[in-house]
């Protein structure tokens, strides 16, 4: 048991280090001038290249296209294209602390559609955990102290399609491959993107599709990275580890684009990384869902 917990929590660590390093290059890019469509397609594009690359030689691509409940599997790749937008979007406008407090609102989300959509009890406690990180997220925007742009509307819609996302994942739970729920979001952010993209499209410069390209290929290990945490330890074990990448996004972000989080910012951050993860081992002990779903990003 031991043996696996330490081969598949580093995995979730590196993977979820990787997926920060690739939205610090989408905030990148978005400084370099490329459009939400612009970067959303070349970062499509270029994940497919680990994705092919490193693919398990049992797994034919035929596989993909095997589906049991498409209406679902197209539902989940319809959120997925619509919180990968809004991600950029709120990334490229938002600090990267900023924006992950509010993509971080996920698992309160997921209570209120548990309860909406699927109908699950929910005790006081996680009430009380829900209103803890909305207390949260409010010390890191501070309306009426700050000023609230469409870019923290968009944080907020990153939050509720990934929350659906993962309520959709509990539904299709046991009758779809994790190649299928993968490729279908790499699908829609193609064909998606492409559209938007194409009426204003120049080809990028150089410096601008090296910072997309690193952004794609980083994301597409990053997947790949979790795949094999996942093989290699309890998904309950991993799931806690995306909490890693508030850390991240501190680092990167003062690192590299002059943003220094203040106390108060910092205070807020730690009540909604609390609020998240009490949710999630309250609902883990009563339902279990970790153990019955794959472990894949909410957006590409």
């Amino acid at each position: 048991m031991l043996d696996r917990f330490l081969r598949g929590v580093p995995a979730a660590f590196l993977a979820y280090a990787a997926f920060s390093c690739s939205d610090a290059l989408i905030k990148q890019a978005g400084i370099l001038h490329a459009s939400v469509f612009e970067i959303g397609f070349f970062v499509a594009l270029f994940s497919i290249i680990p994705v092919v690359a490193l693919r398990p030689t049992e797994e034919r691509w035929r596989m993909m296209l095997a589906m049991k409940r498409p209406l679902l599997v197209h539902l989940r790749g319809i959120s997925g294209i619509s919180g990968g937008l809004l991600s950029i979007y709120a990334f490229t406008h938002l600090p990267l602390a900023e924006a992950y407090a509010l993509i971080f609102l996920i698992p309160i989300f997921v209570t209120v559609l548990s309860v909406v959509i699927l109908r699950e009890p929910v005790g006081w406690r996680r009430w009380l955990a829900v209103i803890a990180g909305f207390g949260g997220i409010l010390l890191v925007v501070r309306p009426g102290f700050r000023e609230i742009t469409i870019a923290h509307a968009a944080g907020i819609g990153v939050a509720f399609f990934g929350a659906l996302t993962i309520i959709l994942l509990r539904t299709l739970a046991g009758s779809e491959r994790r190649s299928t729920l993968m490729g279908i979001i790499i699908a829609y952010s193609l064909v998606v993107n492409f559209a938007g993209m194409l009426p204003d499209f120049e080809m990028p410069r150089p410096t601008l599709l090296a910072a997309m390209g690193a952004a794609g290929i980083l994301t597409g290990l990053a997947h790949i990275g979790l795949v094999q945490a996942a093989s290699g330890a309890p998904a309950n074990h991993i799931a806690p580890v995306q909490y890693s990448q508030i850390v991240w996004a501190i680092l990167l972000g003062a690192l590299f684009f002059a943003e220094v989080p203040d106390f108060v910012t910092f205070l807020g951050l730690g009540v909604l990384a609390m609020s998240g993860l009490f949710t999630f081992i309250r609902e883990e002990t009563r339902f279990g869902w970790s153990r019955r779903i794959p472990i894949l990003r909410n957006r590409l």
